[in-house]
Parts: structure tokens; sequence; C-alpha cells
């Protein structure tokens, strides 16, 4: 079993960035693919990107691609977002899951969640 526990939320005005860390318990990170999804208000979570074991496959949703970056250091147990040129669409709660698996933009193959961090993006 491993708990997940995001950082790094808070408001930001558009185009700015933010930096959101997910911090693994209980199990090393390296044995998880690991995600980052987001859901607003009123939608379903959806994917945002993911980063297999080893950091050698990297996927993006169309709508982040070119502005955030996923990264992992395994010896610290922690995942990463890197959020530039932030938008007001971009406004959600963001949460980090690893998949036990490989990685995958599926919210169902993912095995374990944190409990969100709020994003929120002003005009």
């Amino acid at each position: 079993q491993v708990q997940l526990v995001e950082s790094g939320g808070g408001l930001v005005q558009a185009g700015g960035s933010l930096r959101l860390s997910c911090a693994a318990s209980g199990r090393t990170l390296s044995t998880y693919g690991m995600g980052w999804f987001r859901q607003a208000p009123g939608k379903e979570r959806e994917f945002v990107a993911a980063i297999s074991r080893g950091s050698g496959y990297i996927s993006y949703a169309d709508s982040v691609k070119g502005r955030f970056t996923i990264s992992r250091d395994n010896s610290k147990n922690t995942v990463y977002l890197q959020m530039n040129s932030l938008k007001p669409e971009d406004t959600a709660v963001y949460y980090c899951a690893a998949d036990f698996g490989t990685y995958s933009v599926s919210v169902s193959a993912y095995d374990y969640w944190g409990q969100g961090t709020q994003v929120t993006v002003s005009p």
C-alpha cells in the first residue's frame, strides 16, 4: 500500500506558474507508474500527465502539452507537475495517482490516489 500527499496548489493569475508535488510513503515510488489528474466542479476527473517507473515514457493531455511538465525523483519518493502559462480553464483540484502496473491515461487504471490540491487560476 502507498499513501500519496499532494502539495503546492494555490491561487495564481493567468500566465503564472505553480509546481505541484506528490510525496509517497509506505512503499517505494519506483514500483509505480504515476499520473496527475484534475477535476473541475461539475466535471469528470480527467487525465493531465503520466510518467512511467523509470521516466522513460511520458504522456500529456493535449490541453496541457507544452505548458506542463511531469517528472519524478524516485530517490525522494516524489512526483512533480510543473505548470506554466496557466489559464483559468486549468482551475481544478489536482490529484496524483499510482499505478502498480505501468502507467496509463485512464482513471480506472490507478490503484492509489492522493487527497488532491486546489489550483485556482484567476483571469
